[in-house]
């Protein structure tokens, strides 16, 4: 039986964009209670850092999880297309008109969601999705859902 290593790729890009903290679902007093300053009417942005990783068998012919070219065109098709100087709020159809709340945990999410379109058939080797919103607050995301 021949044994394939397991191995993890990860890469990362800057994205910087711009949102607002409101919650449909919310009062203004509770908006205000819930996200204080990021609740500002104009709202403020975010040098965002994302780091993709891909899990899967090191190809004995290639020597690769994946080709570092393909999960890079996913995650410019993916993150910088998408996010990259944009008001998430108003220029991302999935926070504009599901009126998702624009946190950060919602935006790992999103990037998961868009990683697994833009990665096609590799979408089985996605692992994680990490965004830092600044270098104290990171966000983890790995496909999980409860019921």
């Amino acid at each position: 039986m021949i044994r394939c290593p397991i191995a993890y790729l990860s890469r990362s890009l800057s994205v910087s964009a711009a949102h607002r903290l409101c919650s449909p679902h919310l009062t203004e007093e509770e908006n205000i209670s819930s996200y204080g300053k990021c609740y500002n009417p104009n709202g403020h942005g975010h040098n965002y850092t994302v780091e993709v990783t891909v899990k899967g068998k090191v190809d004995p012919s290639t020597g690769m999880v994946m080709n570092l070219q393909e999960l890079k065109k996913a995650m410019d098709v993916a993150v910088a297309a998408q996010l990259d100087h944009k008001n998430i709020d108003l220029d991302v159809p999935y926070f504009r008109d599901q009126r998702i709340v624009s946190t950060t945990e919602n935006v790992t999410v999103f990037i998961w969601k868009e990683m697994t379109k833009s990665l096609g058939s590799n979408k089985h080797l996605l692992y994680k999705v990490v965004v830092w919103e600044t270098d104290k607050n990171k966000f983890t995301y790995k496909g999980e859902e409860e019921i």
